[in-house]
């Protein structure tokens, strides 16, 4: 059965529009890796696949950032301040889940 399109919204915004976490996420789990590979691990960890552009152009903004460095093999790997930056993103994203919930029915929603 097909999701309806507000789902399908917002797992958009959940997954490509915010390709950075995921990218970050499986450089910290796998270590450093290709751009290739990033995105291989993507499809094999959360289940989408995000085009191959997108997928370097968020790798390229993101070296850009410093919040990833890439070696001269093109090895791409997480600055201390993409850590930190994806611990923040993940706490954000914890405390509006949590918010939420507390505002339907007690937090049973």
């Amino acid at each position: 059965m097909s999701r309806p399109p507000p789902l399908k919204r917002l797992e958009r915004k959940l997954t490509v529009e915010v390709l950075w976490l995921y990218i970050v996420a499986v450089l910290l789990a796998h270590g450093p890796t290709y751009g290739y590979d990033v995105r291989r691990r993507i499809w094999e960890d959360y289940g989408f696949k995000p085009a191959t552009v997108t997928t370097y152009t968020v790798l390229y903004r993101l070296e850009k950032e410093g919040i990833l460095e890439k070696d001269e093999r093109g090895v791409y790997r997480v600055t201390e301040k993409g850590v930190e930056l994806y611990r923040d993103a993940l706490s954000m994203l914890q405390g509006i889940v949590e918010r939420l919930k507390a505002a339907t029915h007690g937090g049973t929603a």
